[in-house]
């Protein structure tokens, strides 16, 4: 429909272990009595991530841990209204229950194959077909560049003591609840204060310690910045292979060289990050799947 805004939705490919292969979850809605993937409309000012995690909630009762950004689809709702809707697929946590979401009245685990064959719209079964064709994630890391912290030039004390500023602080509380849903288990920041103050809202979510890491600071004078990003790299791959997610802040002159390391990519523009900017890292063993942004802040001078 020309000048109609699309519904905007997110949802989950949630799956779990299942025998030789992953099982996927999908719902049933006696109201249409169709089988489709878990999914719901944003909320206002909601991030669609944050959407996709709790619709799936709602419809499946299952605590679904973001891994990797799937296809978005498109398509006319029955009532003749464009829809979109963003998908994630996810580690599913606990046994489905009875689902709560009121037109839900079936939730059903399949392996992939089964499980396209159950599903009654292609849009489904091609972001379905997505998932099948990715290794298993096996870890989830998210890195953040830390926040908004005024102008070098105008802080008289040292740089490693400059402090976020107030539009720093907000957008520290603002990507904190997107990086809650992996469930990180330790928080790593570089040395400057700037990066630690950048995971305090995070620590007060999850009621843990920041551990200071300098494998993710800046590289000091007569530092080989290669070095310096391969090192980064080096020690992300590491968490990564550890198995256990991790939320890390690093700093702009590390994040684009040590991101584009561990993608195998030649340029790190792609991985520019700006302040107070995430990205969702998922990784098989130390090998990244996929790198993701996961918030944009607004860019603000250096």
């Amino acid at each position: 429909m020309v000048g109609v805004t699309p519904v905007r939705a997110a949802g989950g490919v949630v799956w779990r272990p299942g025998g030789d292969a992953a099982e996927v979850c999908l719902i049933h809605r006696a109201r249409y009595d169709d089988w489709t993937l878990p999914k719901g409309k944003l909320e206002p000012g909601e991030h669609p991530l944050a959407a996709a995690v709790r619709e799936v909630g709602e419809e499946t009762d299952l605590r679904g841990i973001p891994q990797v950004r799937l296809k978005t689809v498109s398509y006319t709702m029955r009532d003749g209204l464009p829809k979109t809707v963003e998908y994630w697929s996810m580690r599913g946590f606990s046994d489905a229950g009875t689902a709560v979401a009121g037109e839900v009245d079936s939730v059903c685990w399949l392996p992939t194959t089964a499980a396209a064959r159950r599903l009654t719209y292609d849009h489904d079964v091609r972001v379905l077909a997505e998932f099948a064709t990715l290794p298993p994630v096996t870890a989830v890391l998210t890195v953040v560049r830390h926040a908004q912290a005024g102008k070098r030039g105008t802080w008289s004390g040292p740089d490693e003591a400059r402090p976020l500023d107030a539009s720093g602080v907000a957008q520290a509380r603002a990507v904190a609840p997107l990086q809650a849903l992996t469930a990180p288990r330790r928080l790593l920041s570089a040395s400057p204060r700037r990066c630690i103050q950048t995971l305090d809202p995070l620590a007060a979510l999850m009621d843990l310690p920041i551990e200071i890491d300098s494998s993710f600071d800046e590289p000091v004078p007569g530092q080989d910045p290669d070095e310096n990003a391969l090192a980064a790299a080096a020690r992300l791959a590491e968490l990564a292979a550890g198995g256990v997610p991790v939320a890390v802040c690093s700093q702009g002159k590390v994040l684009p060289d040590a991101l584009a390391r561990l993608a195998g990519a030649e340029d790190p523009e792609p991985y520019t990050t700006p302040k107070g900017g995430a990205w969702l890292l998922a990784f098989n063993g130390d090998r990244l799947v996929a790198a993701d942004p996961l918030w944009k802040a607004e860019p603000r001078e250096r």
